[in-house]
């Protein structure tokens, strides 16, 4: 027994036998004294005598549990405000638990690794039947790790609730383990922290102002960067501000590479313009125009119907591209390539888009309906051919359009014939 299980040794082991695929494990405690948690006092002054059954690691494939035991004893010093204490077993028990603390360790390491449902499967396997609660419970209760403050401290903010509620996590960059959590984002709190843990030489911080505020107060003599992520984000910003300004240019040197544009290299590029990046590109060309024969932000803002900030924001713009936004650009769509057979249908008078469905599917078109009826309502440059439309029919009719033979019948007032009234003739 003292080889096998070592934490029995401070303790008497009567009887062990197996029930029901179930190891029991019958023990008491020695005689002896014992010390109170409080005031840690010696006492052999037995109170009363009470059973507890800790569960404790399998062996043999079998769960084993114990069934102690124990005293519970006087504290026998008058200043001490504890009057009666339980005494616990090395090893084997510890306050209001009820498991080994071998048991508990390992349940500690399962829950770490697996965490709740998946640890609760494995501890199954294992013998130890738990609930998820109790493995999350366990890693509460695993302390935390040591830690010294780091030399290049990480910062940066993470949401508890997107939009509402935000707090900071600071993390040692050169090991990239996380060091503590703080509740908030401002200044104050961080700046608080840096002055209760100094010795951070530099700090890999968000691009916030609140942060640079909290390095700069609390740690006045360390270096504020950038980690790569937010320099990569950085680059990529101003990397799109910048295609997205010179845009037309680019598309000016990719014509020109290729050769002389034609007229019909021009409509199709008028074309894939959107219909909001039209009425932008007319509306900035409007008040610039107006601009340089003297009218002012108002009288523009008054004319045009529009904003004041509206008409200065395009005043300040001196290309529409500063306007566009990547959400306005034209972007691919799978009807590009049927564009202009559609166009020559439409033309041709045939404006049904279950048949126009129809006709591309046979050319390969792979799209849905919603496309092409979007593209028809929007892109037409068309109108639909008209038809010759039947008459209306008017609530009068003249007295040449009765039958003569025509039987008389109830209508809404009394003795008025009925009338009826002239049909469309079929083509």
């Amino acid at each position: 027994m003292g080889v096998l299980f070592p934490h029995f040794r401070a303790v008497l082991v009567e009887r062990v036998f197996t029930e029901c695929g179930v190891v029991h494990i019958v023990a008491r405690t020695l005689d002896g004294t014992a010390s109170c948690p409080d005031c840690e006092l010696p006492s052999n002054h037995v109170h009363s005598c009470y059973e507890r059954r800790p569960a404790d690691t399998p062996v043999g494939d079998q769960p084993v549990v114990i069934a102690l035991t124990v005293r519970r004893l006087y504290c026998d010093n008058a200043l001490c405000g504890r009057r009666t204490f339980a005494e616990q077993v090395t090893e084997l028990t510890f306050r209001y638990g009820r498991r080994t603390p071998a048991s508990r360790r390992v349940l500690a390491v399962v829950a770490v690794a697996l965490a709740g449902r998946a640890g609760a499967r494995l501890a199954a396997v294992l013998q130890t039947r738990v609930s998820r609660t109790t493995l999350l419970r366990a890693i509460m209760a695993v302390p935390d790790p040591l830690w010294a403050v780091p030399k290049v401290l990480g910062v940066d903010d993470f949401a508890t609730r997107r939009g509402s509620h935000y707090g900071t996590v600071l993390i040692d960059c050169e090991t990239g383990r996380p060091l503590d959590l703080l509740p908030g984002r401002d200044a104050s709190t961080l700046a608080g922290w840096l002055r209760e843990h100094p010795g951070s030489e530099i700090i890999c911080r968000d691009r916030a102002g609140s942060y640079a505020d909290g390095a700069r107060t609390g740690a006045p003599n360390a270096i504020q960067v950038a980690d790569r992520f937010h320099l990569w984000q950085n680059l990529g910003t101003a990397v799109e501000a910048t295609v997205r300004l010179h845009s037309t240019c680019l598309k000016t040197a990719f014509t020109s590479s290729d050769g002389p544009t034609s007229d019909g290299d021009s409509a199709d590029e008028t074309k894939t313009m959107s219909p909001i990046e039209s009425r932008i590109r007319e509306r900035h060309a409007t008040i610039h125009a107006l601009l340089a024969q003297g009218y002012g932000i108002r009288e523009i803002a008054r004319e045009l119907h529009m904003g004041g900030n509206a008409v200065r924001r395009n005043a300040r713009a001196a290309v529409p591209e500063q306007l566009l936004t990547g959400r306005r650009q034209p972007r691919p769509s799978q009807l590009d390539p049927y564009k202009p057979h559609l166009d020559r249908l439409w033309a041709e008078g045939h404006t049904n888009a279950i048949q126009l469905l129809a006709e591309l599917q046979n050319l390969g078109y792979r799209g849905s309906y919603q496309i092409i009826s979007d593209y028809q309502r929007l892109s037409a440059t068309e109108a639909p051919p008209t038809h010759p439309r039947c008459p209306t029919r008017t609530t009068r009719n003249p007295p040449d359009h009765r039958l003569d033979n025509a039987t008389p019948r109830a209508s809404g007032r009394r003795g008025t014939p009925a009338v009826r009234r002239p049909t469309c003739p079929l083509p």
